[in-house]
C-alpha cells in the first residue's frame, strides 16, 4: 500500500509560472491528496523550497540540470538540504551521451564521480528514463548499459512505468531486475488512440495493471509513489484529481 502519494511537478508545469500562481498550485495539490512532489527545472531553488515549507509541500527528489550538479556538487547539496531531500535527480541524460557507446560510458562515469561525491553526504544520485533508454548503441541496450554501469550503492533508478512499456519492457521484470535500486517509481498510465498510437492518460484511465506493480513496489524497497502526466486534455488539476482519487481509493491506507 501507499501511505504518501507525490506529483512530478511538471505535470502542473502551466499553472506555475510565478510565486503566486506556485504557491496557488501547491495548496491545491495537497487538497488533491497529493503530499509530495518532485521537481522539475527550478530556476530559482531559494524562492520555491521557501513556499513549499510554507504551504507544507514536501520534496521527494528533483529533475534538476545534469551539468549543474556535476559543475558544483557542493551547491546540489545546499539546494537538495533546503529543498529536504537526499535524492539529487536528472530527468534523462544528455542527447550527445547517446551518440554512441563510449558517450554512454562517459555519462555514466561523470554520474557515478558524482554520486560518490555526494555519497559520503547522505545524498544519492537518481537517474529517470525514457523510452529512448530502450534502444541500442552498437548492439547494446542503453538500459542494460545504464543498470550495469551506475553504482548500485550510490545511485538509484526513477522507475517510469509508462516508458518502460513505451519502450517494449516489461515493467514487472525491471522493477525485478533493479530491486532495491528505485527510490522514487512514477506511476503514470497509457492509452491508446484509434490509429494505434499510444498517449499517457490519468491512472485507471489506461491499460497498464497497476496491482501488480503496487505489490511488487513495496517488496523491493520504492520509498516514493509518484503520479506524473507529460501531457494533459484539459486543467492539468482535474487530471490529477483523476489519479489521485482512483489511487486513494484502490492503494492507500
Amino acid at each position: 500500500m501507499i501511505e504518501k502519494l507525490g506529483l512530478q511537478l511538471y505535470s502542473v508545469r502551466s499553472l506555475m509560472t510565478d510565486e503566486k500562481s506556485t504557491r496557488n498550485t501547491l495548496e491545491k495539490l495537497l487538497e488533491l491528496g497529493y503530499s509530495e512532489g518532485q521537481t522539475a527545472d527550478v530556476k530559482d531553488y531559494d524562492g520555491f523550497a521557501k513556499i513549499c515549507k510554507e504551504v507544507g509541500f514536501g520534496v521527494c527528489g528533483t529533475h534538476g540540470s545534469f551539468d549543474d550538479f556535476i559543475a558544483d556538487p557542493d551547491r546540489a547539496m545546499e539546494i537538495h538540504d533546503m529543498l529536504g531531500t537526499k535524492f539529487i535527480g536528472v530527468g534523462g541524460m544528455g542527447a550527445k551521451y547517446r551518440e554512441s557507446l563510449s558517450a554512454l560510458e562517459e555519462f555514466i562515469g561523470l554520474a557515478n564521480e558524482f554520486a560518490a561525491k555526494i555519497h559520503r553526504y547522505g545524498f544519492r544520485f537518481t537517474y529517470h528514463h525514457h523510452s529512448v533508454e530502450f534502444g541500442k548503441l552498437e548492439g547494446r541496450r542503453m538500459m542494460d548499459v545504464l543498470v550495469e554501469g551506475l553504482d548500485p550503492v550510490t545511485t538509484s533508478f526513477t522507475l517510469d512505468t509508462y516508458w518502460i512499456q513505451h519502450g517494449g519492457g516489461n515493467i514487472l521484470e525491471w522493477m525485478e531486475k533493479l530491486d532495491g535500486r528505485i527510490d522514487i517509481l512514477h506511476l503514470k498510465d497509457m492509452g491508446i488512440h484509434e490509429l494505434d498510437k499510444p498517449f499517457i492518460t490519468e491512472i485507471g484511465q489506461g491499460n497498464i495493471n497497476f496491482d501488480p506493480i503496487i505489490e511488487l513496489a513495496g517488496k523491493i524497497g520504492v520509498k516514493h509513489y509518484v503520479v506524473e502526466q507529460d501531457y494533459c486534455p484539459g486543467d492539468p488539476l482535474e487530471s490529477m484529481k483523476i489519479s489521485s482519487d482512483y489511487i486513494h481509493k484502490k492503494y492507500m491506507k
